[in-house]
């Protein structure tokens, strides 16, 4: 795992190494941002806002490619592929730090992408039915330990960010939860919503308008900070379970070799847009928090990421082959 953080961030620092010919103007074309979901989610809804963003603020043109489908390694696979020019990026997110150890045959490699510029954290966001007798995370934890298997959570499928919360969740507290998988997020929060299932450990960008309506009960944040959007649910580290800070997360990333003064300028771009209000304002109204930084920062958050997942999925005895 140290050689897999070393290669990651020596990627990043490659970055930094001379690319185009600083006479060049860039961008001269527009700038595709490979999105490896069907269009519509919280990973689709983030890129359009940059995308909208940038495209404001430098009078360039950036465009969405939703390349969805396994598990997202097929539009992983299709940006690792691409020419690095500067003009092809890939929205990088939870996958790439839990894939390489859920599939034994990916066909790209994980420390091949360049990072160029880490754009928010969507935190984890413990979710109940609105009738459900469970208030707090110390009761979870007590009435799963009362009955061992008896309580379980539901997530949009096998090895996703849903499920692997879950299982850290389990991991954390000693305790014995059951998996229902689902084809998908939607049926799973429909059978939240009616009791069919106990629990999910949902991203808070997909948990949103369901907490606001009313129709679920949040119980805690996965985050070191209340989010601005729920400031009556406390962190999970409030009531007691340290550690368990499981953001989903968003970013940029381009194939090796994409050029350092494509990073310079787009790392520089994102970083102001994450310092305007307005687009503040969007990233609070959807349950995310912007972050930006240095190429190098977001290499060493996704080296920590990929060796947390690493253990829960080896821990969890996870195979998606």
């Amino acid at each position: 795992m140290q050689r897999r953080h070393v290669l990651i961030c020596a990627a990043a620092a490659a970055a930094c190494m001379p690319g185009l010919s600083s006479a060049q103007a860039y961008p001269s074309k527009p700038i595709t941002i490979i999105v490896p979901f069907a269009a519509g989610g919280g990973s689709d809804n983030i890129a359009r806002l940059v995308a909208a963003k940038l495209s404001e603020k430098t009078g360039k043109t950036f465009v969405i490619d939703n390349r969805g489908g396994g598990g997202t390694n097929i539009g992983n696979d299709i940006a690792a592929r691409a020419a690095p020019d500067g003009y092809t990026l890939l929205l990088g997110q939870f996958t790439l730090s839990a894939n390489p150890f859920l599939y034994g045959n990916l066909r790209y490699k994980t420390e091949a992408f360049v990072p160029v510029v880490h754009i928010a954290n969507a935190p984890t966001v413990l979710v109940v039915p609105a009738t459900s007798p469970i208030k707090d995370v110390q009761g979870l934890i007590a009435a799963a330990k009362a009955s061992p298997g008896k309580l379980n959570y539901g997530s949009g499928g096998a090895g996703t960010s849903v499920h692997l919360a879950g299982e850290l969740f389990r991991l954390s507290t000693a305790t014995s939860l059951t998996h229902v998988p689902y084809k998908g997020s939607a049926p799973a929060v429909t059978d939240l919503i009616g009791g069919q299932i106990d629990m999910i450990f949902d991203t808070s960008t997909s948990a949103l308008p369901y907490i606001k309506g009313g129709r679920v009960r949040a119980i805690a944040t996965a985050a070191s900070q209340r989010l601005r959007a729920l400031p009556d649910v406390p962190t999970f580290a409030e009531q007691g379970l340290k550690d368990f800070d499981v953001p989903a997360w968003y970013g940029l990333l381009g194939p090796a070799g994409f050029p350092a003064q494509a990073v310079q300028w787009l790392n520089g771009h994102v970083n102001e847009i994450l310092k305007d209000p307005a687009m503040l304002a969007q990233l609070d109204g959807i349950g995310a928090i912007a972050v930006g930084g240095t190429p190098q920062q977001l290499g060493a958050f996704m080296g920590a990421q990929a060796a947390r997942w690493e253990r829960v999925i080896k821990e969890s005895h996870i195979k998606l082959d």
